[in-house]
């Protein structure tokens, strides 16, 4: 949760008003993103190397990204097994408590990626920036909802893992994991994370995506009409956006349409302008990934626009399962105080839903803000007889 202002390295530029030139954009651009890891030799990637999970549709033995028995574990495809008939109050809460693990776990890999920027004023460090403020404004959103039908958000319990798979088994065959900004962490995290949603049908061996994910979330909300409260919910400021209380069915529709247009999965309209009218996830990445803007052309859809150089960044390597091994003491020190930063965040953030209100959330900024600095010294130090830099692990004291 960000506040109202950006920092002085982030300061926002004028909105884009290019939303309304991408509607018909969404299956041509992402037709246009190689299935590949194309890098180019001068952009190191201490990130390379073998995938042991073997690559994209494999899962491997990788775990989900939280702990086996958390909140936000459950399956999504189970819940979205269940007949529609059968969705009430209950299975609302089950799902809600899943948004919440799914919007949690890309905060880590967005954080680590624009932490790892030098420039913060680059095109490409904004673009990261206002996502990662949508995507905590996200998280808000969720458990707002759960806390409207009677839930309470367990965000430390939900903490995600990291290598491993996004929470409730949503897009099963990608491998989230962390690292500096490269273009392949670019393609094969960020975008895979927010790859436009395409119709999904409901087989075993098909996993779901986030887009499809809320959009059953939200017909589940219409035809349960619950009863929904208002009490404990937060209201915030949030990077570009305003957390408010949702109390009516118009509220929830809103809020949902909002996650989904900003970049969980859209399909046909991710172009849809709202008031920000930034490009969508997806697409805002793809830009960093192509080095263009999208453009219309004669010939259709193509990132030919104005440059995005891709920034200079520290050379953060990809964390190990398990975390860094027998890194030096100064490195040690780095990690404990990032870790219980970061416990300390997520422990407000459950405290402001749990009636500790304005006054938790606005400890989980400062916590979260003082996050960076211990961040930005381990990805400064050299990693002994081995590629690239250290960096955070997001590991739970």
């Amino acid at each position: 949760m960000t506040g109202t202002t950006e920092d002085a390295h982030g300061s926002a530029a004028n909105p884009f008003r290019r939303r309304s030139l991408l509607a018909s954009a969404a299956l041509v651009a992402a037709a246009q993103v190689p299935a590949a890891n194309p890098v180019r030799a001068a952009d190191p990637d201490p990130a390379g190397g073998p995938d042991p999970a073997g690559g994209p549709g494999q899962a491997g033995a990788l775990p989900e990204c939280g702990p086996p028995a958390g909140p936000g574990c459950r399956s999504v495809a189970g819940l979205l097994a269940v007949p529609e008939a059968d969705r009430g109050v209950g299975w609302l809460r089950q799902a809600l408590e899943v948004a919440v693990a799914l919007e949690l776990a890309t905060l880590p890999p967005y954080l680590c990626a624009w932490w790892s920027v030098g420039d913060r004023r680059s095109e490409a460090a904004r673009l990261i920036r206002r996502i990662i403020g949508d995507e905590m404004y996200h998280l808000g959103v969720v458990c707002n909802l759960l806390v409207a039908v009677g839930g309470r958000p367990r965000i430390r319990e939900s903490a995600p893992t990291y290598p491993g798979r996004l929470p409730g088994g949503v897009r099963s065959g990608l491998k989230v994991y962390l690292s500096g900004l490269t273009r392949s962490f670019v393609h094969d995290v960020m975008m895979a994370i927010e790859a436009p949603d395409t119709p999904l049908a409901r087989a075993a061996d098909r996993s779901p995506s986030i887009g499809d994910f809320y959009g059953d979330l939200l017909k589940a909300f219409r035809a349960a009409a619950p009863e929904l409260s208002a009490r404990g919910q937060l209201s915030s400021r949030i990077g570009s956006d305003e957390l408010t209380p949702v109390r009516t069915l118009g509220d929830v529709e809103r809020c949902i349409a909002i996650v989904k247009e900003q970049g969980e999965g859209t399909a046909s309209s991710p172009a849809d302008s709202f008031q920000d009218d930034h490009p969508a996830h997806y697409y805002a990445f793809a830009e960093i990934y192509h080095g263009r803007q999208l453009r219309r052309t004669d010939h259709g859809w193509h990132f030919t626009g104005a440059p995005v150089p891709f920034p200079d960044a520290r050379p953060m390597a990809r964390v190990p399962a398990g975390g860094w091994p027998h890194p030096p003491e100064r490195v040690r020190q780095l990690l404990a105080r990032f870790d219980g930063t970061y416990a300390t965040v997520l422990d407000k953030l459950d405290a402001a839903w749990s009636g500790g209100g304005a006054s938790a959330m606005g400890a989980a900024v400062h916590a979260m803000r003082a996050m960076e600095e211990p961040a930005v010294e381990l990805m400064e130090i050299t990693i002994p007889d081995a590629p690239g830099n250290y960096g955070p692990q997001f590991r739970l004291p």
